[in-house]
């Protein structure tokens, strides 16, 4: 049986209550008076269903004072049965073709003057929201829910851990698969598999780039036959069950590394990774992690081909807030969740990266990724 099959566990009640009370909460501290969600990670995260975005308008009401309603299509609705309305104190206000739900959202706000939109709601549902909310101001609720996800609480750190877990099994086999003679598409397509066999619902993205490839940091796969002492960066993750997501990258030698400033230089992307890694604690800014990680590159002569920032955010979405980049003064706390991923990439010759999730704790930085971070020389 597909693992894609399988029930999507989702937040008890109480969290999610307690989730959507403090976006209400924050709309108000942001002189907004209601949120929209549009289905999405968003919609996941204050009603435990992502749902699904279609010409049809389902969003998520959420007044700063008031009652939240559920506003979906009444073909769709069952697809939210499972989502404990009742207990959460939301309201479903549902339509029928030749309704217009646009009047119908705005009809449930009455009068406003300022409304948040998902930041990746459909141009076609935000446009016909403009017309039917009259003068009241749109802007983007991301400012206003990224305050909300950023800070991960227990049970979010334990889904993280779970799929940090996942994903470094299927690390651990990669000598099964990447083996000289065989293209990037077939390491690829067994890699793909072993994401769903170790506990994902899903390979979101499978990155396998062998020699030149490995410079570019966002190749795919290829059709490019893997040979004997290419250096390969593997970066891969997808979602498990409960909707939180892995992303780790380790870089591998098949056979001994052609190449003689291989072992120099990734010690150097060693130390980096490490520095920065170490560097993360409650009050330490986004951009002096990134800033430990490119000090260390750029003073052995290779800052010029570490060409993205450190990290991402990481939960219901691979990439989230925080952002570890140059010019976040963001200061961590408590329960943030991100990438550490420095990277250095020789066009035309090859590439490295190490990447590991991190978690910041009380005191300190809780590594969710423990497979080594040596270049690992897989024999042939």
């Amino acid at each position: 049986m597909s693992r894609r099959s399988l029930h999507t566990p989702a937040p008890e009640a109480e969290v999610l209550r307690a989730r959507l009370d403090r976006a209400r909460a924050a709309a108000a501290a942001a002189g907004t008076d209601a949120l929209l969600i549009a289905p999405g990670s968003d919609l996941r995260y204050f009603l435990g269903q992502a749902g699904g975005s279609f010409e049809r308008l389902t969003t998520l009401v959420v007044p700063a004072e008031g009652t939240p309603a559920l506003v979906v299509p009444k073909l769709e609705a069952p697809g939210y049965a499972d989502v404990p309305t009742d207990a959460l104190g939301v309201d479903v206000l549902t339509w029928v073709d030749g309704n217009n739900a646009f009047e119908l959202v705005a009809d449930r706000l009455g009068a406003v003057g300022r409304v948040a939109v998902s930041d990746f709601a459909p141009a076609l549902h935000v446009l016909s929201l403009r017309a039917a909310l009259g003068d009241a101001e749109q802007t983007l609720a991301g400012p206003v829910v990224r305050e909300l996800r950023m800070r991960k609480d227990a049970a979010e750190i334990d889904a993280l851990r779970k799929a940090g877990a996942a994903i470094d099994r299927v690390h651990a086999r990669m000598g099964e698969w990447l083996k000289a003679g065989r293209t990037e598409a077939e390491v690829g397509a067994d890699i793909t598999a072993a994401i769903e066999e170790e506990g994902h619902t899903h390979a979101d993205f499978v990155i396998v780039g062998s020699a030149p490839n490995g410079a570019s940091p966002h190749h795919d796969v290829s059709d490019r036959v893997i040979e004997h002492g290419d250096v390969v960066v593997i970066d891969i993750g997808g979602p498990i069950p409960e909707g939180y997501n892995s992303d780790s990258t380790r870089t591998y030698a098949v056979g001994e590394p052609r190449d003689s400033d291989v072992a120099e230089t990734y010690a150097v992307l060693q130390r980096a990774q490490r520095a920065a890694v170490e560097a993360v604690r409650p009050g330490a800014t986004a951009e002096s992690i990134d800033a430990a990680a490119r000090e260390v590159i750029a003073g052995a002569g290779f800052g010029e081909y570490f060409i993205h920032r450190t990290g991402h955010g990481i939960g219901l979405d691979v990439h989230e807030e925080p952002y570890i980049v140059g010019g976040n003064a963001l200061t961590l706390e408590t329960g943030m969740a991100f990438s550490v991923e420095p990277g250095i990439y020789q066009a035309g010759r090859w590439g490295a990266r190490i990447e590991d999730i991190v978690v910041v704790t009380e005191d300190g930085v809780e590594p969710l990724n423990t497979r080594p971070h040596d270049l690992v020389v897989l024999p042939q």
